[in-house]
């Protein structure tokens, strides 16, 4: 995804800066932070509040309530007696179907004497976002004695800033905004923006407000002792005159807890013998719940909150593969849509060719004038092999031979774009260099504008051939000549693995660095080696690029004091030139960049290096807040009794990490499909110590479906079949 690290750019003008040497960032500020943020998320509709459930407007703060990439409400904050409530517990549901905020009223006095303690009364403040509305509920309880008096109000406004403004792009212009219209409960404010298109937030208070106008909903209350006084509030997000359908709170809420329920129905229940692991993978499937968004394709991942809330490629491709055994519906969503935006012609401004997957989908004003080139962006050198790759696991997983089918010229149209624009000098590997100056310079899954660089610190300069994108490039082949066979084409199944041998063989002899038992990071535009230790290199053990010779040097060089934090491998090893750890790509810990790791180590047989990524990553699932993996965090070493060390910046939740826990578990019990039979095998299935057994729910497998129960032993684990529905074959290779 875009980066958004520290380029360099004068001190004075770094509030107005975005975009330097070709890369796109998120602008940082002291006060992002300073303060976790609370997140929930339905369609295309996003909201980030504070632990009091409140939206700030100071600074440069991410606060805000966010539709279809604008902020409809930039400030949100409820006061109490002119005072902000103090905060005794904050929390989002384990299925992020709302958040629930406890407040109570600190001491106030009137003419010097105290006439409500603190904790006489409580709040109950519940937040729910359901098909483009915000929905607040507050409950107010008086547990004194007395009857009290009090005045309440949420102060509101609503800037309908592009997402991109938030994140630091200064505008030359803006649109209008539009009269303020409030009558008894209801207040609307408008801005007509550039695009010529008119968004409004739409609030409507329950009951009708004391005073009302365009800043302030503003109540008297009175509460008798023991007594509960209720108050609500909607705040509908509205395109031109699409004005959502506003509920009643508690049935918008019945509806979001429902519709995630019926996500997680689809797909297979796990539970094990360890209650914090546990935790990881409930968070887990409802992040990535909070994050499927429907679309007329099928369900797609979006990639994180806050910034990447849209459809990115590369992320949902590697996301659908990291959760195919647990949800394969996932996966067929993802190939649908991304089939769907499969760039038909050359149009450099956009860095699209015939054949390629889109990198990037964004709504917005921005998006929409070409303020930015995202609107529908293709700058990507690897989503069209993992499109490829994706095809091939989905049908292993599911045997749909029928959408294999339909997919089928979409592949091939990805196959003609590695062979004809991804090979830029036809040497065989596949580069990347932009074609637009807008565009992002470094097209692989580290786009930091200093994240390829050779041994001296020296940055690449393109067209660049990347380690892993090779690796792809041949599990591409390897995987469309599977898919070739099923579709009865001989000819070209073995044209293709053919292809896929010759470059096995030549990337393990251009890129292999034999003093450094890696591969190299990258192949500049010179084809010189970038001989640095990073983690690109654990990908070739992932597509299977590398030569066993090389996978053993390799699997004992990432697990190196440099590249192992204890946390997990880093992105770059420890004593490179640009190594730092506080970095977004040259030193941190991505959870996916380890799941991907781990499945190469497991792919070659390195099973307790695999369980040692799973060790890890449990581990700081268990300190950091929610149970939650972010996108990344920093990659300091791991110290006895601390914490990690969290990346200031990072999305959470964030689709790949969310998946990370899933992918991990099938590596370390070997899972795999066959299509024919049908037949679920565990290929030498080991479990970590943290965990005595695991038991899988409703595992689907073709037409039937599956419960299983694996238990560790001393040398080895055992598989228990609890429940079969029509044939399934279960294969154990101990």
């Amino acid at each position: 995804m875009p980066g958004h690290g520290w380029p360099e750019v004068e001190p004075e003008r770094v509030e107005e800066v975005i975009q330097v040497k070709n890369r796109w960032y998120v602008l940082a500020t002291a006060a992002l932070s300073e303060d976790r943020l609370r997140v929930l998320k339905h369609g295309e509709t996003f909201a980030l509040y504070d632990r009091l459930g409140n939206i700030k407007p100071y600074g440069l703060g991410e606060e805000g309530l966010y539709h279809e990439g604008c902020r409809f409400l930039s400030r949100w904050e409820l006061t109490v007696n002119d005072r902000q409530p103090m905060l005794l517990n904050s929390s989002v549901k384990e299925d992020n179907s709302l958040l629930a905020v406890d407040l109570t009223i600190p001491d106030h006095y009137e003419n010097g004497r105290l006439v409500i303690p603190r904790g006489t009364v409580y709040i109950s403040r519940e937040q729910v976002l359901w098909r483009g509305v915000h929905y607040e509920r507050l409950k107010l309880t008086n547990y004194g004695c007395s009857l009290v008096s009090l005045s309440l109000a949420w102060q509101f406004e609503a800037d309908f800033a592009d997402v991109f403004e938030v994140r630091g792009v200064r505008r030359e212009k803006r649109g209008m905004q539009l009269p303020p219209e409030s009558q008894d409960s209801l207040v609307r404010l408008g801005y007509r923006g550039l695009d010529g298109v008119v968004r409004r937030s739409c609030l409507k208070f329950q009951p009708t407000p004391t005073r009302l106008n365009d800043r302030e909903a503003y109540f008297t209350l009175e509460l008798p002792p023991k007594e509960v006084v209720e108050l609500s509030v909607a705040v509908a997000c509205e395109v031109e005159e699409q004005a959502p359908l506003i509920l009643e709170v508690s049935e918008a809420a019945a509806q979001a807890t429902g519709a995630l329920a019926a996500l997680r129905a689809q797909a297979a229940q796990i539970y094990t013998s360890n209650e914090q692991f546990n935790d990881w993978l409930n968070r887990s499937m409802a992040d990535l719940g909070m994050l499927l968004t429907q679309t007329p394709y099928g369900c797609y991942p979006y990639a994180g909150v806050p910034w990447f809330s849209t459809p990115f490629g590369r992320d949902g491709l590697i996301t659908a593969l990291e959760c195919l055994w647990v949800n394969p519906d996932l996966a067929r969503g993802v190939l649908n849509f991304l089939a769907a935006h499969q760039a038909t012609r050359e149009e450099p401004e956009k860095d699209a060719e015939p054949g390629k997957i889109l990198h990037e989908a964004r709504l917005g004003e921005m998006a929409a004038l070409g303020e930015v080139p995202f609107q529908r962006y293709y700058g990507s050198v690897d989503a069209t092999p993992l499109f490829v790759i994706l095809a091939e696991a989905y049908y292993q997983r599911t045997g749909d031979r029928e959408f294999l089918a339909r997919l089928w010229p979409h592949v091939l149209l990805a196959l003609d774009w590695l062979e004809n624009y991804g090979d830029q000098d036809q040497d065989g590997f596949v580069e990347y260099q932009s074609h637009t100056p807008m565009g992002l310079q470094h097209q692989g899954w580290k786009d930091s504008d200093d994240a390829v660089f050779h041994a001296d610190g020296r940055l690449a300069k393109g067209p660049i051939a990347l380690c892993e994108v090779q690796g792809y490039a041949y599990l591409a082949r390897r995987s469309a000549a599977v898919l070739a066979r099923v579709l009865d084409e001989e000819d070209r199944a073995s044209r293709l693995e053919k292809q896929a041998r010759n470059l096995k063989r030549r990337f393990n002899q251009a890129f292999w660095c034999e003093d450094l038992g890696t591969f190299a990071l990258a192949l500049d535009g010179e084809k010189q080696p970038c001989r640095v230790l990073t983690s690109n290199a654990g990908h070739a053990l992932w597509s299977g690029i590398a030569s066993w010779e090389h996978a053993h040097r390799l699997a004992r060089t990432l697990f190196s004091e440099d590249f192992y934090s204890g946390w997990g491998i880093r992105t770059v090893a420890q004593g490179q030139a640009r190594y730092n750890p506080m970095s977004y790509h040259n030193g941190s810990v991505w959870p996916h960049d380890n799941a991907l790791i781990a499945a190469g180590l497991a792919r070659y047989g390195f099973k307790n290096q695999t369980l040692r990524i799973l060790t890890g990553l449990f581990d700081a699932s268990i300190v950091l807040d929610l149970h939650r993996l972010p996108e990344l965090f920093c990659g300091f070493k791991r110290l006895t009794g601390q914490s990690l060390t969290l990346y200031p910046l990072a999305c959470a939740p964030q689709a790949w990490a969310s998946a990370a826990v899933f992918y991990l578990l099938q590596s370390c019990l070997g899972l795999s499909f066959s299509p024919d039979k049908p037949q679920v095998c565990f290929i030498h299935p080991r479990l970590p110590e943290f965990l005595k057994w695991v038991e899988i729910r409703n595992l689907r497998v073709g037409q039937g479906s599956v419960d299983l129960v694996l238990h560790r032993h001393p040398r080895d684990v055992g598989v228990n079949v609890l429940r079969k529905e029509k044939e399934v074959e279960i294969a154990v290779i101990i």
